[in-house]
């Protein structure tokens, strides 16, 4: 009998990082989106680390940026909370 696929989460993104993403040069904005949309997939990639001290969150390196985001197992949403240069990274959590 075949394994079935996987669930597939939601990934949303809140309003304040929407704008943080239409500010950026289009191709560090196709990197970052690709690693947002395959988290739909996979939202613990292989390189993604749980964030200590707040529960389910998780961030992932793309070059010198942090994509910090919550996974919620039980409605399997992945909301983004935060895209940020590494030094800027987690002032919003």
């Amino acid at each position: 009998m075949p394994n079935p696929e996987p669930p597939r989460y939601v990934v949303q993104i809140i309003k304040r990082e929407q704008k943080v993403l239409e500010r950026l040069p289009r191709d560090l904005l196709q990197r970052i989106r690709r690693a947002i949309n395959s988290l739909a997939d996979h939202p613990r990639p292989a390189g993604s680390k749980k964030l200590a001290g707040v529960e389910n969150y998780h961030r992932l390196r793309v070059g010198d940026w942090r994509i910090t985001y919550a996974i919620f197992d039980d409605t399997l949403i992945v909301l983004v909370v935060e895209v940020a240069l590494h030094g800027d990274a987690y002032l919003h959590l």
